[in-house]
């Protein structure tokens, strides 16, 4: 896999981190109509551990579009509450900072560590699996997760880096450079194993 060169702010945009003063939740759907598609997403299970940890995580971004602020502070403190009892019971760490798409399932929760940039539609994510930093030169440089992507458990993906549409990355894998769209790459560090083209 060809590397990449180190990306900085402001030299590609879609890498400037959400600042949490703003409502990232999906703007073409309502947040109850939004939530009930997590529901049925996670197949329709009131326990799913994954569909709570994404309920909150909708719930922090739903308050931020509430004004004024002391209007909002009530709700910010439940959230808060909420998203550590979400990391202690569930296992799943998904601050409200991260864009996630629709139709995004957390499979097999616990030990998820979920600080990517961008979450896109149609993810599946797997237990053990972490999102983040690289390092602490770049602390803002986390992954963008693009749509249609399939990741096995215990995956680490780390830094400033995009997984293309389609991907998928096998179980165990630590990716560090972009993965194009519609591969399957996997090992330590991730290399591409598998071309699958997208069908037109």
């Amino acid at each position: 896999m060809t590397t990449v060169p180190h990306r900085k702010i402001p030299d590609d945009p879609d890498f400037v981190p959400n600042d949490g003063r703003e409502d990232l939740n999906p703007k073409d759907v309502h947040f109850w109509t939004l939530v009930a598609e997590d529901y049925r997403t996670h197949g329709s299970d009131f326990f799913s551990q994954g569909f709570w940890a994404l309920f909150w995580h909708r719930f922090g971004n739903w308050r931020m579009g509430v004004k004024p602020w002391f209007l909002r502070a009530p709700f910010s403190l439940f959230y808060k509450v909420m998203f550590k009892l979400t990391e202690i019971l569930c296992g799943i760490s998904i601050p409200y900072t991260v864009r996630v798409g629709r139709r995004v399932t957390l499979e097999h929760f616990g030990g998820m560590v979920l600080v990517a940039h961008t979450i896109g539609n149609d993810v599946i994510v797997r237990q053990n699996t972490t999102f983040g930093i690289v390092g602490l030169d770049d602390l803002s440089g986390r992954p963008i997760i693009g749509n249609n992507v399939e990741l096995g458990a215990s995956v680490v993906i780390l830094g400033r880096i995009r997984i293309g549409d389609g991907a998928k990355v096998g179980a165990g894998a630590v990716v560090v450079r972009d993965v194009p769209s519609g591969v399957v790459v996997g090992g330590v560090p991730a290399r591409v194993l598998k071309y699958t083209p997208s069908k037109s």
